[in-house]
């Protein structure tokens, strides 16, 4: 039941950036630098932000990669550190297109193994709509990557209402990562902010997205939260137990938030059996698809052998192998 796998969490970083050509001064604007053999570091602000292997933006590598790792197609959607948010927005405007661009390129490369998640610049709400509108209709995209949050405001919050409305119309899919997670200030020791702090920061953005209401509003909206949705399985009988509890919280949603968790999509990146069959449980076995995070350290290099030590019957592993994500991403 593994032939037809679809991974919806893998990355690119190009193996180049153009050079900044816009007007600011002191613009965190990416940039490539030479590393060891098949490796580039990049380079923000000055400074080595990560290291990244040719996997990165090599064709070649990463179908090499993807017939290791048994999968049959791969999401590509940018290293999250690149969706430029805190970029004035005539720069992250052309960083984005420059992105979705190369992104394109790699998937005309390949058409039959690769599928589309772009970026667009959430900063500016109209923006975004008319990057996503190129994504899928120019750039024939399934949909979009977005962050947790926005420079430190929850996507649920209702300045970014009318890119769901857009994306819900337009019937694209919406891929959240985290990125610069909460808490990052209280990580004690050498454990990085992937490990400690990005449960915490998807869990944020998924229970933002149904306490906002912005769930409920587009009950057709198709949107997967990463990591398994970090923390949030723990968190939504909580958030039950106050929409019984609170008047104020049953009288802001018409329904129980786990009713809009388990319309949400989910990654089965979670590192354990036992977390895994927890999410599947949490979630239903409708709403968890495969995720790897390739090419990064932090990513399972065996996204099936996970799902197959999580003892699943045979209709559950087809579910999550490839029927789950062909709905998440309209194929």
């Amino acid at each position: 039941m593994t032939t037809d796998c679809i991974d919806i969490h893998t990355h690119i970083v190009p193996e180049n950036f153009p050079a900044y050509a816009g007007k600011g001064r002191d613009v965190p604007w990416p940039s490539m630098a030479e590393a060891q053999a098949c490796h580039r570091h990049v380079m923000i602000s000055g400074k080595v932000y990560r290291t990244v292997s040719d996997g990165s933006w090599s064709v070649p590598r990463r179908i090499e990669a993807m017939g290791e790792m048994r999968v049959a197609r791969q999401v590509l959607s940018p290293m999250p550190e690149l969706l430029s948010y805190w970029l004035p927005l005539e720069d992250a405007k052309a960083l984005i297109r420059y992105l979705n661009e190369q992104i394109a390129e790699m998937i005309a490369l390949a058409p039959d193994r690769f599928i589309g998640l772009g970026a667009v610049p959430l900063q500016d709400a109209d923006s975004a709509v008319r990057e996503l509108e190129y994504l899928m209709q120019r750039l024939k995209f399934s949909g979009v990557e977005i962050a947790s949050h926005v420079n430190g405001v929850s996507i649920g919050d209702p300045r970014f209402e009318p890119f769901f409305a857009a994306a819900e119309k337009m019937g694209a899919a919406i891929f959240v990562h985290a990125l610069r997670p909460a808490g990052q200030d209280r990580i004690v020791g050498a454990f990085i902010e992937q490990a400690v702090c990005f449960p915490g920061d998807i869990a944020l953005a998924a229970a933002s997205m149904i306490t906002g209401g912005i769930a409920a509003r587009h009950p057709a909206l198709r949107i997967a939260f990463s990591h398994g949705g970090g923390a949030l399985s723990i968190l939504v009988p909580r958030l039950v137990r106050a929409w019984h509890a609170v008047p104020k919280a049953k009288e802001s949603l018409a329904e129980s938030p786990a009713v809009y968790a388990k319309r949400f999509f989910y990654d089965a990146l979670v590192f354990s059996p036992a977390a895994t069959r927890f999410v599947i449980d949490s979630f239903g076995a409708s709403q968890v698809c495969v995720g790897s995070d390739y090419p990064f350290a932090m990513g399972d290099p065996d996204p099936l052998g996970s799902l197959e030590q999580a003892g699943l019957d045979a209709a559950t592993l087809a579910a999550v192998t490839s029927a789950n994500a062909r709905r998440f991403l309209g194929l």
